[in-house]
This record gives structure tokens, C-alpha cells and sequence, in this order.
């Protein structure tokens, strides 16, 4: 199949794209919900943490972090998509150096994250405008007034929360929850949670790392706790159609802090 058009990925790198993309490898969980989804058919690999939709049957090529490069090439893709951070440069790199194209997308902020993936659906993929597109569009489309400021550990041992410019950090500000740590320079720094700023909140994700009721608050004894889905946090797909009221409903039905005292609920 020859190539007829080059396009500017997220990042501004020419890529070369079929006019018929039809093999699709995809190293982003987000991403491969996404093209699963609105555009059935076209995958044929995806990483091991790609696990939406559940019933997704294709060749698996190991992690977003650590991608078995000859089986993505192996399995003769027309695009494979990645993005910035969830995936190495170096990956990206090599990828291309072995004659792969490879679709890169940027997403800091929740506009930035729809507008990419109706660039990749629509306009990459030739694909139908997606309802859950539409509907996340309209449900994101009005910022709520900052009304709490929190802190959101991502991992811990070594504990590590949302700094600068992450998707993370504008879904929480589009609910009405300020980062603490926005304007760190690092977008995932390193913390001690027990120096951690002043805060109404410490919002706990259920991955990258597992926070359950009884693994994370208790590091945390004076300061409610709310424990969210991290799907519905992080991941940009057909997640974020209701992702914005069921978070809403998760943040609400926060913890006191109190009760954790004893690293336990009382």
C-alpha cells in the first residue's frame, strides 16, 4: 500500500500515513480503548497494560516503558501510536529508524487531549466522529470554580505525586480541586508525605499504583482522603464521556482524615 500523505504529529514530526491505515499497534492503554472502540478492526498489537476493552484479542508486545520493538514490527504495522509520556523517546526513535511510522500525541490538559485523539481518530484513522467524543466535549466544555486544593500521590516507596502540566493535574482543575504541587518543576516529583503543603484534600488513584483504604491514607492522618478510579483520573479515551460526573461522586464521598489516625478506618 503506497503512501499518500504526511502529517504533523502532536509533537510537529512529519510521519507518513497510508491513506488506509488498517494495521494499528498501539502502545497506550488511553489510546488503545480509544481505537478499539471507535474504529473496530484496526489493532493488531497493544502492550500488557492495555486492558480495555476487556475483550481486546491481539498480539501483545510487552510494556508501554520496555516494547518488544521486533514484535511491533514483526507484525507489519501501517501506524504505530505512542505517547510523550507514557513512552520513551528512544523507543520512538528506533522505530522509526526501522522504517515504522510512528504517531506521537501530546496530552497535558483535557483540550489537548481531545483534540488529539479527534486528530487521530478523524483525521489519522479516517474514522467516524466518535459519540463518546462528542459527549466528552460537551461534559468538559465548563470548568467548575476552584473551591479545595489537594495533593495526588501516584506511587509511593518512593512516594511521587502530580507536579506541572499533566492531564491529571487539569481534570482535577476543571472539577474544582487545585494541585498543591502545580507549579513544581517537575511534573512527577518526589515527596516526603509528610512535608507535603497545606491542603483540603489528598486525592488517591487506584493506579499506577494500587491506593486502597488500607494502603496510602494512613500516611496522610490529618487530611480527608478521597480514593478514585485512576481510569477515570488518567486515562483520555471513551473513559472520559462520564468520568467527569463519577468523579465528582468519587471526590465527594471523601474520608475524614481523623479516622485514619490509627492507619485504619476507626
Amino acid at each position: 500500500m503506497g503512501v499518500s500523505r504526511t502529517l504533523r504529529d502532536d509533537l510537529g514530526v512529519p510521519v507518513a500515513v497510508p491513506e488506509e491505515v488498517r494495521r494499528v499497534v498501539s502502545l497506550v492503554p488511553s489510546l488503545t480503548e480509544a481505537v478499539a472502540v471507535s474504529t473496530p478492526g484496526r489493532l493488531v498489537g497493544a502492550t500488557d497494560w492495555c486492558t480495555h476493552p476487556a475483550d481486546l484479542d491481539v498480539t501483545r508486545v510487552r510494556g508501554t516503558k520496555n516494547p518488544d520493538r521486533a514484535a511491533v514490527t514483526a507484525l507489519a504495522p501501517d501506524l504505530v501510536i505512542a505517547n510523550q509520556e507514557e513512552n520513551r523517546q528512544l523507543d520512538v526513535q528506533r522505530l522509526r529508524a526501522d522504517g515504522v511510522p510512528v504517531w506521537v500525541t501530546v496530552t497535558e490538559s483535557v483540550p489537548q487531549a481531545l483534540a488529539s485523539l479527534r486528530r487521530l481518530l478523524v483525521t489519522v484513522l479516517r474514522g467516524p466522529e466518535p459519540e463518546w467524543l462528542l459527549a466528552a466535549e460537551h461534559a468538559w466544555s465548563v470548568p467548575a470554580p476552584a473551591t479545595r486544593t489537594a495533593v495526588v500521590p501516584v506511587w509511593r516507596d518512593p512516594w511521587m505525586v502530580v507536579g506541572a502540566r499533566t492531564f491529571t493535574g487539569d481534570v482535577l482543575a476543571r472539577l474544582g480541586v487545585g494541585n498543591a504541587l502545580a507549579e513544581h518543576p517537575e511534573r512527577y516529583p518526589h515527596v516526603d508525605p509528610t512535608e507535603v503543603p497545606d491542603v483540603d484534600l489528598v486525592v488517591l488513584p487506584d493506579e499506577p499504583y494500587a491506593f486502597t483504604p488500607d494502603d496510602g491514607p494512613e500516611a496522610f492522618p490529618d487530611v480527608d482522603v478521597a480514593l478514585v478510579s485512576g481510569r477515570l483520573l488518567t486515562w483520555y479515551g471513551p473513559s472520559l464521556a462520564t468520568a467527569r460526573d463519577e468523579l465528582t461522586a468519587q471526590l465527594a464521598a471523601r474520608r475524614p482524615g481523623r479516622s485514619w489516625a490509627a492507619g485504619r478506618p476507626s
